[in-house]
């Protein structure tokens, strides 16, 4: 068994995935509008180009983007970390200021 895939005549693009079953000597034929050509497992919308024999990747970055999961939110408890060392850093900043100007006055 072997298996071949089914794409369209007009537009090339990938429709099914079947297997041909070889005759009693172990020979096949691949029926027009097919291949035994594989594609990469990693192709959004493959597209097969006969000239070259070859698939290719036909899906735009947006729609690729469109199929991904979204972003995670960003955790609270690491969100409340970096706001709490930043606002520490502010106070230390002020009391620097703080301590500057009542060195300056005296």
């Amino acid at each position: 068994m072997k298996n071949i895939f089914k794409y369209d005549k007009e537009t090339f693009l990938l429709i099914d995935n079947d297997i041909i079953q070889p005759d009693d000597q172990g020979n096949y034929e691949i029926p027009d509008g097919w291949t035994d050509i594989p594609f990469d497992p990693g192709l959004y919308l493959p597209k097969f180009f006969p000239d070259e024999k070859v698939w290719k990747e036909t899906a735009t970055k947006e729609y690729i983007e469109s199929l991904l999961p979204p972003e995670p939110e960003p955790d609270i408890t690491d969100l409340l970390k970096k706001q709490n060392a930043l606002l520490s850093l502010q106070i230390a900043r002020l009391q620097a200021d703080v301590e500057a100007l009542k060195g300056g006055g005296a």
